[in-house]
């Protein structure tokens, strides 16, 4: 083995500590990005395999009631492969053992074409029990994510209400489906309370009276087909039927939701491992530094030897690499243990054909390059400059440097510093740029934490928003179609109702200057208190007499602003257009909606007074009273009860967040440590000539380790204001980077959050400190002190 090999290996053995701190800040960046991407492949993978395999549409389209025989007629719009009809109605089921009852959407099954196993477009997958028999007994299927959150087993047997009539429903099975990847009502994970049920599509169009009509169709388009064109097509033939309008699957709302979180997992997988193999080159570069430095005489050895610059060179750009390389395996192991943990959360959310975590071969080659990269980057300017020193050169010591008095003392106040605290200015302002990255650094593993932490923050800003200031009653009710005001008088008659409200909601389509966007119209009555409108900054709005309100993600996506007047086209019922001006624009934090009054609303529609949901408040002494009665009510279609809808928000929120949130609490201190750790370190080795000479002239452990820690005391005081800062804009980058059209959540940190940050990065320099106390314990004096003059 050639001699400099045989130095590199004494270098990893003497430094071993560093080494391993060094290494799992490359680790926790390797593992951050493999994981994250991995994961991000995997999800990819299943649901383009699952979409592939049960061919699901590529363009959906819901409307009032329409007959069947345009079938023929979508079928000939330019770039449409196949069209599926199907009759989709959502109804409230009674669970046996469940006080409140659930709202259930029940789709019409081609039960001939599922025995013959030609299912068409958006194919179920069959998971359990087996497919349902037109019979007597209506048999149905169930979503796997419901029957799972809540207990059900082929062979269990519900209540429903099916276009007012009370039916016996027999579970025989369970399944999946690609249009129900995310089964959802508005959006947020509710397994609950939601759950998707298939029955034969005759008895389904004789029970909700849709005999030679449909409600739903779902169009598969030929490659290089025009989506747009299509779209348009079908929203013309439609029209005149009462449209939702189409959307393609970037817009259906399972496949959005999917999208978004793989979009969302790209972003936390670039932005998090940049951070961390950054402080990582970082740390290298300061550590070979001051290796290369207390090393100029065994580097002219070297070149007497006859060794090159090159190799040299090469010699610590290996130390750097197997560091690197250490970090890599490391990081590799890491990753498959989040990049699982991660999918088994992602599994409880999303019900996929298959879901196994893969990590492909380009991330690890890619994962590997960046840390190699960023090792040799960092080394290569610490050590350019020496390795080209001449022999006789490198065997002189360094030039010392040119000491002279600080700021402070010139300008007079550092007479009154003591000697502990002068030594820490000086070495401040003798080293701006170690100081400098030394607390920036710091600041990182704060930032990181707060980024981490803040999700929690936010998920209970929106729950308290939604939840408590905008939906104060505590049912929602909703009607299968618009009903007369005067049914509101008959909610409040059920037992335990204190108040009801009556509201609409409309899907509309608003125009401006060529722009126009799909969106929800809510009429409330003027003196509504349970279902509110909400301004972030402002609180509740009062909504005038005439006029729209309209959210800022509406207003933003078609231009508007106050005072313009804009076109609203009601998609349903009587379909009436007309012009309304815009009075006000609040910033709400969920979908492009748009609110008047419920009377002037209802005067626009032109189809009578009349309310398509309720608002209740609820006695809490009587709500089993309360649910028997909803349960035997036909008019009632679908509910929401927000205390249950809250406790599943806040468990499967709380529980995926939580674990996101540890998982960047360990980086950060592992972070913190490898910074605070190193620098300590290399301080140590700077000054321990000084130190050991301070303990010979009489001065104790303790008082030599507080002038080497104060330094990193002070680093560490500095980092934190600087951290919080830079949390709140790493929190607002992740927000801005993951925000959609329809989302706009506000950056929310609490102060709790910042002082458990603080807290967290100073327990882990306290650690660091301890370690480095130890060493400066076990000083040897006698060979400290035998420095060549």
């Amino acid at each position: 083995m050639k001699a400099i090999h045989i130095k590199l290996w004494r270098d990893l053995r003497r430094l071993r500590a560093q080494v391993a701190t060094i290494a799992l800040v490359v680790a926790i960046g390797v593992a951050g990005f493999v994981g994250m991407f991995s994961v991000h492949a995997s999800l990819q993978g299943s649901r383009d395999d699952f979409y592939r395999d049960n061919r699901l549409a590529d363009v959906f389209a819901s409307v009032k009631r329409a007959p069947v025989h345009l079938r023929e007629r979508l079928a000939t719009i330019e770039g449409v492969a196949e069209v599926r009809l199907d009759v989709v109605f959502d109804a409230q089921i009674a669970l046996a053992g469940a006080q409140a009852p659930v709202t259930g959407r029940f789709i019409g099954l081609d039960l001939a074409r599922v025995q013959a196993h030609r299912q068409g477009l958006n194919e179920l997958t069959l998971r359990s029990g087996r497919w349902p028999e037109r019979g007597r007994e209506l048999e149905a299927v169930v979503s796997d994510r419901f029957a799972v959150a809540r207990d059900l087993k082929p062979g269990d047997r519900v209540d429903a209400i099916l276009n007012g009539r009370l039916e016996r429903v027999h579970l025989v099975g369970t399944a999946i489906s690609p249009e129900y990847v995310f089964a959802s009502r508005g959006g947020a994970p509710d397994d609950q309370s939601f759950g998707i049920w298939w029955i034969d599509h005759e008895r389904m169009r004789q029970v909700f009276d849709m005999q030679g009509a449909f409600n739903q169709a779902a169009l598969r388009l030929d490659a290089g087909a025009r989506e747009a064109a299509v779209i348009g097509a079908t929203d013309r033939l439609l029209d005149a039927y009462g449209t939702l309008g189409a959307v393609g699957l970037d817009r259906q709302l399972s496949a959005r939701i999917v999208a978004d979180e793989l979009a969302q997992l790209k972003v936390m997988g670039t932005v998090l491992p940049a951070i961390f193999l950054a402080v990582a080159m970082f740390i290298l570069n300061v550590v070979v530094s001051r290796q290369v430095a207390t090393q100029r005489g065994q580097i002219a050895a070297l070149k007497a030897l006859g060794y090159g610059d090159g190799a040299i060179a090469w010699h610590y750009i290996q130390l750097a690499l197997v560091i690197a390389g250490l970090g890599v395996l490391a990081g590799l192991a890491l990753s498959v243990w989040i990049g699982q943990l991660m999918l088994g959360l992602y599994d409880e959310v999303f019900r996929f054909n298959r879901l196994a975590y893969v990590t492909t071969p380009w991330l690890v080659v890619v994962a590997t390059a960046v840390a190699a990269s960023a090792a040799a980057i960092g080394t290569w300017t610490a050590i350019h400059a020496v390795v080209r020193l001449k022999p006789a050169q490198a065997m002189q010591p360094p030039a010392p440097p040119r000491y002279r008095r600080t700021l402070l003392e010139r300008l007079g106040p550092g007479r009154r510093v003591g000697a502990g605290a002068l030594m820490v200015i000086r070495d401040f302002e003798r080293r701006p740029w170690r100081a400098a990255f030394t607390v920036t650094g710091i600041a990182m593993a704060v930032a990181l934490q707060i980024s981490g932490a803040f999700w929690l923050d936010a998920i209970a800003h929106i729950v308290d928003t939604q939840f408590r200031r905008v939906q104060q009653g505590d049912v929602l009710v909703n009607f299968h179609r618009p009903v007369p005001l005067s049914v509101v008088g008959e909610l409040r008659r059920l037992p335990g109702v204190v108040d009801a409200e009556p509201y609409r909601s409309e899907p509309v389509r608003v125009r401006l200057h060529g722009l126009s966007e799909d969106a929800q119209l809510l009429g409330l009555e003027a003196s509504a208190q349970l279902l509110r409108v909400v301004d972030e900054t402002r609180g509740h709005v009062a909504l005038p007499a005439q006029g729209l309100v309209m959210s800022s993600l509406l207003a933003r996506a078609i231009g508007a602003d106050v005072g313009d007047r804009v076109r609203v086209e009601f998609r349903l019922w009587n379909q009436t257009q007309v012009e309304v001006p815009v009075v006000d624009v609040v910033h709400t934090m969920m979908g492009k909606q748009a609110f008047m009054r419920l009377d002037a609303m209802n005067v626009l529609a032109r189809d009578g007074q009349g309310a398509t949901e309720a608002a209740l408040q609820v006695d809490p002494l009587a709500v089993a009273a309360f649910w028997d009665a909803v349960k035997r009510a036909p008019v009632i279609n679908a509910v929401f009860d927000k205390a249950g809808s809250m406790a599943s928000f806040n468990e499967t929120t709380s529980r995926n967040m939580g674990v996101f949130s540890g998982i960047l609490t360990l980086f950060a201190v592992a972070m913190a440590v490898g910074i605070v750790y190193n620098a300590a370190r290399i301080t140590l080795s700077e000054r321990a000539w000084e130190l050991a000479g301070l303990r010979v002239l009489g001065m104790t452990r303790a008082e030599v380790s507080v002038l080497l820690l104060a330094q990193l005391g002070a680093e560490l005081l500095l980092a934190l204001p600087i951290g919080a800062a830079t949390g709140w804009a790493l929190a607002s980058l992740l927000m801005r980077l993951m925000s959609s059209d329809n989302i706009d959540f506000p950056v929310v940190i609490e102060p709790s959050t910042y002082a458990s940050a603080a807290l967290i990065v100073l327990a882990a320099g306290l650690a660091s400190a301890f370690l480095v106390r130890r060493q400066i314990d076990r000083l040897d004096l006698v060979a400290v002190l035998k420095v060549r003059e």
